[in-house]
């Protein structure tokens, strides 16, 4: 699938407001759900290389840490 930047930003942006919608009808935390789906990005991308997926994670939380 061939999708430019703006594009794929915009389905992104719209399937967050969606997660609003179904915390509030399912009664759920917000942002619980956003670290589920935000978690399920991150596994969608480091899943195909497992031998680099700990390290790669690892770095993450090192530059999200630093970045504080």
């Amino acid at each position: 699938m061939d999708i430019d930047g703006a594009t794929y930003s915009k389905i992104e942006r719209a399937e967050r407001e969606q997660l609003v919608i179904i915390a509030e009808q399912l009664k759920a935390d917000e942002k619980d759900l956003l670290a589920l789906w935000l978690a399920d990005q991150v596994t969608a991308v480091v899943e195909d290389d497992k031998k680099l997926s700990n390290k790669v994670l690892s770095i993450a939380k090192q530059n999200i840490n630093r970045n504080k």
